[in-house]
């Protein structure tokens, strides 16, 4: 028969074989009871010593070791006060980073230039990157001649990559032409300062591959523009021989008729209308030629020149409009009668 006794399961045997089961069940009973009852009874320094306990039973499974790889991986959090915040030469603890210098939008490739010249003059031995990222725009002149103009990307940053310290964090601020570093104010009400803050690497890529695909946006542009101009030449060589031709045809007939003298210029380029007023040539009106291949044609002045004393005249043939050239003292306004 089981007893408990001061928290001790004592057995003895029962002579009375039938109530074996009944008994059993009683003290199974009693005895869950009871563990029940003293693990409620345990302390938290108890629990946890059952707890290690379990845990170290695992085959193959070591908790202490888990708990103190993560210790080590864990990064201790540092508590930096006000006065190390403003110390700019922590900076260069972190090794060459990218830093954003704010300069002047309209003068930054000149800033950029100026500022690799002073950081290589003043820090001789430093390695330092200066990127001002820009675009290349080309365009074609009239007088033939191929312009190249930068086109900032970032108007009004350069980008700098070095050691930064507070030397040289100075020596960048007295450089004509920046304003400053893009960063964060650290500090307090006694003191703040604007610390400059690194480039992410990831950033930086982004930069590169946009400046990438601007430039060759601005070269596809460039390209077809220049094959629109190339196809608007042929255009136009194809149109004044078209135009030659029509000329050569007006001036054979022009020889079969009767050619009257000039008359003088005064009049040519001043006439009166029935009422007496002056009428003077302007471009848009009708004219009539006096002398020349055109004499007698009437066309319409397109253009009038008073420095080269010349004009342009459209006259229509075979119902195509022609432009020509002709002096002005040829030329006299059509009346309308």
């Amino acid at each position: 028969m089981i007893k408990l006794q001061g928290g001790l399961l004592q057995w003895s045997r029962s002579s009375f074989i039938p109530s074996i089961n009944t008994a059993i069940n009683k003290t199974h009973l009693s005895i869950s009871a009871c563990v029940v009852e003293r693990n409620h009874q345990l302390t938290a320094r108890e629990r946890r010593q059952l707890r290690n306990e379990r845990r170290e039973s695992k085959s193959g499974y070591s908790w202490r070791e888990e708990v103190e790889e993560r210790l080590i991986k864990k990064p201790k959090k540092r508590y930096a006060s006000w006065t190390e915040e403003l110390n700019l030469d922590t900076l260069a603890e972190s090794g060459p980073q990218w830093w954003v210098v704010r300069v002047s939008r309209l003068r930054g490739q000149e800033t950029a230039q100026v500022l690799a010249r002073a950081l290589a003059r003043q820090f001789p031995e430093m390695e330092f990157k200066v990127y001002a990222p820009a675009v290349q725009v080309k365009r074609k002149l009239k007088n033939g001649t191929l312009s190249v103009k930068p086109k900032p990307v970032f108007p009004g940053c350069i980008f700098i990559r070095c050691i930064l310290n507070k030397e040289i964090h100075d020596s960048i601020r007295e450089c004509d032409g920046v304003g400053g570093f893009i960063g964060s104010k650290v500090g307090n009400t006694k003191r703040q300062i604007n610390k400059p803050r690194p480039v992410d690497d990831s950033d930086l890529e982004a930069i590169f591959k946009q400046a990438k695909e601007e430039q060759e946006k601005a070269d596809s542009e460039f390209e077809e523009a220049q094959r629109a101009e190339e196809e608007a030449s042929l255009a136009s060589q194809k149109l004044l021989a078209s135009n030659s031709d029509v000329l050569e045809t007006v001036e054979s007939l022009s020889e079969t008729k009767p050619k009257r003298s000039p008359r003088k210029a005064t009049l040519a380029a001043e006439t009166k209308d029935p009422k007496g007023k002056k009428k003077k040539l302007a471009a848009g009106s009708t004219v009539r030629v006096l002398s020349g291949t055109f004499a007698e044609f009437v066309g319409n002045l397109k253009k009038l020149n008073r420095k080269t004393a010349k004009a342009t005249v459209g006259f229509t043939l075979f119902g195509k409009e022609t432009l020509v050239e002709i002096d002005i003292n040829e030329l006299v306004p059509e009346t309308q009668s």
